[in-house]
This record gives C-alpha cells, structure tokens and sequence, in this order.
C-alpha cells in the first residue's frame, strides 16, 4: 500500500494539471489543495512502511481518502472529461462511479494497516 500512494502523490507534482480538474470548483486554491493531497500521499505512503509510524500514517490514510472523496464525486456526477489523460480523457461511466466504492476498499485496506503489529516471538 504503501509505494502505491507515494507514487500516487508523487503524480500529483508530475501532472498537476490532471488532479486540478477534477477538485470541485467551489473550493478556492484548486491547484494547491492538488500539492497538498499529493505530499499527504507521499507521506502517508512512506508512514506505512515504518513500524513506527505505521498506525499513524493508517489513520491518515484514512482521513486523505475522505479528504479527496469530493474530488471523485465531483467527476462522477459531472462526467469530467480529464484533458490530458492517457487513452484519451473521457473516463466511462463505469469507471467514474466505479471510484465511489472503491474508495471504501481502500480505506478498509487502510483500517486494516491500523492493527497493532505482532509481537516478535522472544523464546
């Protein structure tokens, strides 16, 4: 999980462009909130990967997956056409609604990354 939303924050500074499309556009500094969600990304990918802050990081996985449901939302009910992506821009339908619930997949696969880690066996 971890590597997936480091590179997936790391895109939102390659291709900004991409994510400002779909932010709704009655939140002000559109272009801003993209950098914001990508370094809370990229920060939470590299928090899962550390024992140590790994609950933690779970945790916030979760509240950036909240933060940025409006953002999926916002193209499933307004059918954005995403200029600039690859295969052309116009997602199906299929695909933008299909973002709805899998955004309960992945902060249930994030929940999951909350449980205390094991104890080492000391015998």
């Amino acid at each position: 999980m971890g590597p997936m939303y480091a590179v997936a924050g790391a895109l939102h500074f390659v291709v900004p462009d991409l994510y400002v499309q779909i932010v709704p556009p009655i939140f002000p500094a559109r272009l801003a909130l993209v950098y914001l969600s990508g370094l809370a990304e990229i920060a939470v990918g590299i928090g899962v990967l550390l024992p140590r802050t790994r609950r933690l990081a779970a945790w916030a996985t979760v509240a950036v997956l909240v933060a940025v449901f409006p953002a999926n939302v916002y193209m499933a009910t307004h059918g954005v056409v995403v200029e600039g992506l690859p295969g052309g821009g116009d997602p199906s339908a299929l695909v933008r609604w299909g973002r709805l619930p899998l955004q309960a997949v992945l902060i249930l696969w994030a929940a999951w990354y909350t449980r205390p880690l094991p104890e080492p066996d000391r015998r």
